[in-house]
Order: structure tokens, then sequence, then C-alpha cells
């Protein structure tokens, strides 16, 4: 049956919409068993080490993976959890492309396989951009395609009908060129899960310490990396299209000092009390 090209391009993407749902339930899946969780606990003990001296008014996180906030122990107390689908824990709906944010208004933003399961990262990464706040910081994670985790990913691809067709990871070495067109500076690339927690007793303590060595040492070979970026261009008026949709965009106000308390009044004399004596020297 003949379909216009309109037709094959809509179904297309709708192909293309499913492959990206079915992939991040896999991977929401992965993430809840044995290594998922051991991968997170890394995940998380390394951006506790980024997010020590993180300081602003407002924080923010997204991904397609609902697998629960990665704030940890950050000292923002205005965390704000967003999604393209409902969860749990997921405070805004939006879709990563177009953040409902006024610009230069967020302090730290963790992008959690945020650029890997869309058609157009390069209009995810310039909306992180914009909504960053001048020397906000930018934490992104994304699977390494150089390891052994991203070779088993790609020939998963191979199959016609794999959602992971889909999977577009984005390498460590083009992420730094894109953030430095966009006046972001890649400070450190950290590298987790080197080796999978496999086997049990010595071989698995043996695995571990095997896994802590090669992220000490900065071994490019984690099947998952963590990307820390500082902004570094001025802030500066928004675009013509953001105006536009000036209306849509949530302000997040810079929350003013706390109100300090009123000096207590000076106690007045009592009619008939004694008096001080007065000190001879001075007459």
């Amino acid at each position: 049956m003949w379909q216009s090209p309109r037709h094959k391009a809509a179904r297309y993407d709708s192909e293309m919409a499913n492959q990206f749902t079915d992939i991040s339930a896999i991977l929401e899946t992965w993430y809840q068993g044995e290594r998922g969780s051991y991968l997170l606990a890394q995940l998380q003990a390394e951006l506790d080490r980024r997010l020590e001296t993180a300081f602003g008014y407002h924080m923010l996180q997204l991904g397609p993976l609902d697998c629960g906030p990665l704030f940890g122990e950050c000292r923002i107390r205005h965390r704000i959890f967003a999604g393209e689908q409902a969860g749990a824990d997921i405070g805004l709906l939006c879709e990563r492309g177009e953040l409902p944010l006024e610009s230069d208004s967020i302090d730290v933003i963790i992008a959690h396989h945020a650029l890997e399961f869309v058609e157009n990262p390069h209009q995810v990464l310039r909306e992180l951009q914009r909504v960053l706040v001048p020397q906000g910081q930018l934490l992104i994670t994304g699977w390494n395609p150089h390891s052994l985790v991203g070779l088993g990913s790609a020939l998963r691809g191979l199959h016609r009908r794999s959602p992971w067709r889909a999977h577009r990871p984005v390498s460590p070495h083009r992420l730094t060129d894109w953030l430095n067109l966009l006046g972001c500076d890649a400070e450190h690339c950290s590298y987790l899960y080197n080796l999978p927690p496999l086997g049990t007793g010595r071989l698995r303590q043996w695995m571990e310490k095997g896994d802590q060595w090669c992220a000490t040492h900065g071994l490019p070979t984690g099947g998952l990396y963590l990307m820390h970026a500082v902004k570094q261009v001025p802030a500066h008026k928004r675009p013509r299209s953001v105006r536009r949709r000036a209306g849509k965009l949530i302000g997040l106000a810079v929350p003013g000092p706390a109100a300090q308390p009123s000096p207590a009044p000076a106690a007045r004399p009592i009619a008939g009390a004694a008096r001080k004596p007065t000190d001879p020297a001075r007459h």
C-alpha cells in the first residue's frame, strides 16, 4: 500500500518514540536489579563529591528514567525532579527539549541519561545551558560507547526490531566539544562501572576492588561517565523564541533574607529609684 512521505515520517517518529519508551522501561528494570543498584550507589557517591561545595537556590534533575532523586546531601534545598511521565518523585512534567523555566534560573542541573534517548540531543543541551545561571554547574551522565557496556548495547542494536536501535550514545569527547560551543567548560569527567559485580565471595571482592582501582585512576573504560561542566558565558537577553512563550515559563524567585528580630526597647528609669553615686573624679 502506497504511503505519502508525510505518513512515512509520522510512522517513523511514532516507532522511534515507542523504541525510546521501551529502552527506558528496560533500563528502569535494570537499575532496580543488583547491578543497577551497585552502579547507582557509585553514581550517588561521585555526585556527592561533586556537589559538596555547590551553592545556590534552585536545583534540577531530569532524564527519561525514574530511578529516584540523585540530589544526595547537597545544601541546595529547593529541588525540582522533572520528567516526561508522571512518577512517584516527579514534581514537574515537561519535555527535555523545552523546559518551562526562566533563563538563568537554575544553579545546579543533574542530567541523568538525558541526551542519549532523544532525537535531537543538541536542543536538549541548549535548553540546559539556557536555564543554567552563569557559573552554574552541569552534571551529565551517559553510557560510554567506548566500553564493554557500550559494545553490548551496540550489538543489541544490530537486530532490526530491537529497541536499542534507537539508542544514540554521546561520547565524552563529543560532549566536551558541544559544551565548549555553548560556552561551558568541561572541568572533569569520571568513569564508573568499569567491572560489573560478578560472582560471590572472593571473586566478588576482587571485582569490586578492581572496579574501584579503575575509577580512582580515571581509566576511560567505565560503562557510565559523569561529565562535570560549568557555564562561563554571562547572562544575556532571552532569544525571540523564548520571549514568545515567556508566559508559559516558570519564574524561580530568589528567596529574600530572613527577617531580623527587632532590638528590644531600652528600659525606662523607674520614678523614685535611687541614682548611682557620682564619680568624684569628674568634678
